[in-house]
């Protein structure tokens, strides 16, 4: 479970931020987890709730936001998400490999004090 090893880091980064801030604690911890990642958002959230007892995040919210995949259409010009592994314009039809979200991960914000 890869997971638990991207939980460790996050923690470290947020104590870090409480370091750099002088905090003595972790509040909330907000992350970006596209669907692309492949991190399992509920999987992370028990890594995360199972390594912070004992850290400055104990007792910390983890607020873990799913990034959905969006890909460009060169033809139309415009965004859209995909129906499914087959990344078609739902408009044009036309493929697309310009995947512009969804490999996401990322610790966007740390609440401390």
């Amino acid at each position: 479970m890869h997971e638990a090893g991207l939980a460790q880091a996050a923690l470290d980064a947020a104590a870090a931020r409480a370091r750099e801030r002088g905090a003595a604690r972790v509040y909330r911890m907000t992350l970006r987890v596209g669907d692309l990642s492949g991190v399992v958002p509920e999987a992370l959230r028990f890594a995360l709730e199972a390594l912070s007892p004992g850290t400055k995040a104990d007792g910390a919210a983890f607020d873990i936001r799913v990034v959905p995949v969006e890909c460009h259409c060169p033809a139309c010009d415009r965004p859209f998400r995909p129906a499914d592994i087959v990344y078609a314009c739902p408009d044009c039809g036309r493929l697309s490999a310009d995947v512009r979200q969804g490999h996401e991960l990322e610790l966007v914000e740390v609440e401390v004090s």
